[in-house]
């Protein structure tokens, strides 16, 4: 696709330069043959040049049928011609600077060169010929200098746009590929919701009706629900434990650079046993400091599957305060002892103090942890909208324990 639609003009354009050329470079010789020293040479020359250009206008044709090795033998002829000239015109006019056998046929070559390989072939192939021209020449002059750095400059951005087209053509097609795959997507969403979600609601429905064996069934069916809704909206880094849907794989991989919805990320974590609330609006963070947040809700998340049993629910409850931004997760476990947390660091348990705390403090964002025995847990997570890198430690960062007896 992309030989057709960014390259194949150019070759076609390549084509008729060199028909164009060829005729120059023909027409000159047949006006000037008789000042040269050799002309039998040079009409020698010619007639193998108009062959050659007549019979390989095919190659130039398409980026297939040019190879490296037709490029190569297409350079030798120009180097050929403007080498010979040296030996089969006028000295004196050689010295006086006339152009060469093949003239700006020669260029033809160079430019193949830059639209096959790009501005770095392009470049490498007006060296050539800027190099015969001066062995040509026995000297540098000022006309030839200039031809040199007129061809070095139209060869590179020829080749520089070159790779520009093509990277925009790549680009392009991934891009078609995207959509195509999000337009399959939301007709698979649309047939699943049809069909499997609504089955998978109405048997965890009848199960909670009927009771015993048929409530489990319909519990499992509800997690089921949950995970293939998450999966058909297309939301990233979400997982769930084999044991339940209170699991989240800490660390969401976010790409670095530009404000990231938190939404985004918390979104995928709601399932049969957590609730996610949060605005309307996109709560923007930067990139880094979203993924650190959502991964320490998702190790909160986990410490409540761990610690508050599997019957115990979850909240998760996102507020945008404009500076900042505020994020708790609330369960309805039987909470704990003010010296837990202690206890749990001594014993090298580092849910909280780390994944929870160190990476709140690492932003220059401050943690609030809430419990009241008997009645569950709440982790009050807040984080500056200038929030810094990881690794930076802040004064700002803090962590503030209230439990009740």
């Amino acid at each position: 696709m992309s030989s057709i639609s960014v390259e194949q003009p150019l070759w076609r354009a390549l084509t008729v330069f060199r028909l164009f050329t060829l005729a120059y470079a023909l027409f000159r010789y047949v006006t000037l043959f008789g000042e040269y020293r050799h002309p039998v040479g040079g009409w020698i020359y010619m007639g193998a040049l108009t062959v050659w250009s007549l019979a390989t206008l095919p190659r130039v044709g398409s980026a297939e049928r040019c190879t490296k090795r037709f490029l190569c033998a297409d350079m030798g002829v120009a180097l050929a011609g403007i080498l010979l000239t040296r030996l089969l015109d006028d000295p004196d006019r050689v010295l006086d600077g006339q152009a060469t056998l093949p003239t700006i046929w020669a260029a033809s070559s160079v430019l193949a060169f830059a639209i096959k390989g790009g501005w770095r072939w392009g470049a490498f192939a007006s060296a050539l010929i800027g190099v015969s021209n001066v062995i040509e020449r026995g000297r540098f002059t000022e006309r030839n200098v200039h031809n040199i750095v007129l061809l070095f400059i139209a060869s590179t951005a020829v080749g520089y746009v070159v790779e520009l087209a093509r990277a925009s053509e790549a680009t392009l097609a991934r891009a078609l590929r995207i959509e195509a795959a999000t337009r399959e997507r939301e007709r698979l969403a649309r047939d699943i919701h049809d069909s499997v979600l609504q089955v998978l609601a109405m048997v965890q429905r009848r199960g909670n009706e009927v009771g015993g064996e048929a409530a489990e069934l319909g519990r499992m069916a509800g997690e089921q629900e949950a995970a293939l809704r998450a999966l058909v909206t297309g939301l990233p880094d979400a997982r769930l434990a084999e044991d339940g849907d209170l699991r989240a794989e800490a660390g969401p991989q976010v790409p670095d650079g530009g404000p990231r919805d938190l939404r985004s990320l918390l979104g995928p974590l709601a399932g049969a046993k957590v609730t996610v609330s949060s605005p309307g609006t996109p709560v923007l963070l930067d990139a880094h400091a979203a993924a650190e947040v959502a991964a320490a809700v998702g190790a909160a998340l986990d410490n409540v599957r761990r610690h508050a049993g599997d019957g115990a629910r979850a909240w998760i409850l996102v507020e945008d305060e404009g500076d900042e931004v505020l994020v708790s997760v609330r369960d309805d476990g039987p909470g704990f002892a003010a010296e837990r947390l202690a206890d749990a660091e001594r014993e090298g348990r580092l849910g909280v103090s780390q994944s929870i705390r160190g990476r709140l403090r690492d932003l220059g964002g401050s943690v609030e942890l809430v419990s009241v025995p008997g009645q569950g847990a709440e982790v009050e997570m807040r984080v500056p909208r200038g929030a810094a890198p990881a690794g930076k430690t802040h004064e700002a960062g803090k962590t503030r324990e209230r439990f009740s007896g």
